[in-house]
């Protein structure tokens, strides 16, 4: 099990990431029709890394 220390410099990087994520995917559907066959690989990927940052910050609560 991780540290406190080291579960928040694990969401301080998953909440980064995300939030790149997330305006790569604002973009993508701002520039509609152009680049819709990456929809799913971008989508995919915010979506996995906002799972995984939900987890973080759920194990950091449960650490207390």
């Amino acid at each position: 099990m991780a540290t406190a220390d080291e579960l928040k410099a694990e969401i301080k990087r998953l909440s980064s990431q995300a939030t790149a994520l997330k305006m790569d995917l604002h973009d993508l559907a701002e520039d509609l029709p152009l680049g819709w066959e990456r929809i799913l690989e971008v989508a995919g990927k915010t979506h996995e890394t906002y799972e995984k940052l939900a987890a973080a910050k759920s194990e950091l609560a449960q650490a207390g």
